[in-house]
């Protein structure tokens, strides 16, 4: 990805967040946004003028808003705001997380309603674009006011303190920018507020992993359409018929999409009239899968609105000089959406496991031998890869508790009411990968158990097990099981199976 993404405030998407994130695409300011910048920074300087009493630019902050700051400590006001606020703990967000975050951060800032520098944002994109990295801790927002804790880690290292990694090093953060060939700064007033107050961490993981998820859901149909296959499963339930009669659009389209999958499916054919139905985990593919697939429409929407907002406070508004105390910093928003993203992706680990759990159970496989082994006994195949995915759904099940119902008081009750947006965010990574996790147990299952059933799959099914079996072979007896699982994780995550879908299938969706 070489060509750039420009900052304007408006047009930041996920697949942009990613682009930078993860695969270093370039940031730069769009010029459009220098006026506006430059005006509320203005504006800043006419309210110190005044001396107005302005919330964070001639108050303290919190609870200590009912004392006055005057302008020579205006400076120092701020410093001490990042000072004091990086206080987060555990172990630092990853690396594409903390750029996230200050893409992120950069694009609400340059909207032209925090009074910040236009400098001080263009360094923060020169960072971005330099590989200098704030090391931050995970722990310690309360999603509102913000994500305080973890950006004042970020803040740190713009005026030359704290850490960053730097070209593999972990370094203090005035040799990181130093190295860097990049100026650090001294705040202005309102500048340490602008930093620090906002949702960016919340949205930076939430973005990831929304992302991540909505590939993952892809793959679910593909996991499920193949251990159709294993299982020979009937195909009535799919009918279109059906779903038109309940309109939901993932149910739709996750049935349309399994047909395709099973489309000259010999197996499938010869499957007909065995029975007249499947238990729910096949015959309910559309309708739990078709569910999360909504979730996950809705979230975007929310998701993408929060990376075009701006969340600090207090806001300029530079049209009539009003700067206003409000509360665009709090993450429900993004805090509720975490936590639904989080149920959803657990239900799709849920029904995956319940599919492989049909594959190695002779009782519920029709007709597969016991464990996937066609040596049962001396080995015992399969049996615990189902132990594997039953631990991680249940663990899903722990992290799929809603952080967004939960609040805890903070700044002498001034914040009474808090998000959990962070935390909602950091469980959703957690279950999202779980369920990758998952998926590679059903689809190594599936490879197997159609090979056991014998007979002709579909020719997209055909060219996936071809690829799976380059990671693991058909097993007719115990093999040491740690490089199959690693590869087939590794295989899960890289993109090659939806490639593959995408070439044979061109309205897969």
């Amino acid at each position: 990805m070489n060509t750039s993404v420009v900052l304007d405030g408006n047009s930041l998407s996920i697949e942009k967040v990613v682009a930078v994130a993860r695969f270093f695409t370039p940031v730069k300011l769009d010029e459009k946004t220098f006026e506006a910048i430059d005006k509320s920074c203005a504006l800043v300087d006419k309210i110190l003028e005044q001396e107005r009493t302005v919330y964070g630019i001639s108050t303290g902050f919190g609870e200590f808003s009912k004392i006055a700051i005057g302008r020579e400590q205006s400076a120092l006001l701020q410093e001490n705001l990042i000072l004091s606020h990086c206080v987060a703990v555990g172990e630092p967000l990853s690396e594409e997380v903390v750029r996230a975050m200050m893409l992120l951060r950069a694009n609400a800032l340059c909207l032209g309603h925090s009074g910040i520098r236009q400098e001080l944002i263009e360094t923060l994109i020169a960072m971005l674009n330099a590989g200098v990295h704030p090391i931050i801790p995970c722990q310690g927002s309360l999603g509102a006011s913000g994500d305080l804790a973890p950006l004042a880690h970020m803040a740190l290292v713009l005026i030359g303190r704290g850490e960053a990694m730097y070209k593999g090093e972990r370094l203090s953060g005035a040799e990181a920018m130093r190295r860097a060939g990049l100026k650090t700064f001294s705040l202005r007033a309102k500048e340490g507020l602008a930093l620090i107050n906002g949702t960016q961490c919340m949205t930076a993981i939430g973005s990831l992993a929304w992302y991540d998820l909505n590939r993952a859901a892809r793959l679910c149909d593909i996991t499920a359409s193949m251990t159709m296959e294993a299982v020979a499963a009937l195909t009535a339930a799919f009918d279109p018929r059906v779903h038109a009669v309940r309109p939901q659009r993932g149910q739709v389209k996750v049935a349309a999409n399994i047909l395709k999958l099973l489309q000259g499916s010999e197996i499938i054919e010869s499957a007909k009239g065995m029975r007249v139905q499947d238990a729910y985990a096949i015959r309910c593919i559309p309708q739990v899968h078709g569910a999360a697939r909504d979730a996950i429409d809705y979230a975007r929407g929310v998701i993408e609105i929060e990376l075009n907002s701006v969340t600090d406070n207090p806001i300029l508004f530079c049209e009539d000089e009003a700067v206003i105390s409000g509360g665009n910093f709090h993450g429900e928003p993004v805090a509720l959406v975490m936590d639904f993203l989080g149920i959803a992706a657990s239900e799709l680990a849920s029904i995956s496991e319940r599919r492989l759990e049909r594959m190695v159970n002779p009782t519920l496989s029709n007709g597969l031998p016991a464990f996937l082994t066609p040596n049962g006994g001396v080995n015992s195949g399969f049996m615990i890869t189902q132990y594997s995915a039953a631990s991680l759904v249940s663990e899903n099940k722990v992290y799929s508790h809603p952080a967004s119902v939960d609040s805890i008081p903070s700044s002498a009750n001034q914040e009474d009411h808090v998000s959990m947006g962070t935390t909602a965010a950091r469980k959703l990574r957690t279950i999202v990968e779980n369920l990758y996790s998952v998926l590679a147990f059903e689809l190594m299952a599936a490879v197997q158990g159609i090979e056991l059933r014998g007979g002709k799959p579909s020719r997209i099914h055909q060219s996936i097990a071809e690829r799976v079996r380059k990671e693991v072979p058909f097993m007719d007896e115990d093999l040491e099981m740690v490089p199959f699982i690693e590869g087939m994780n590794k295989l899960i995550r890289g993109g090659e199976i939806e490639k593959l879908v995408a070439d044979e299938i061109e309205d897969f969706e």
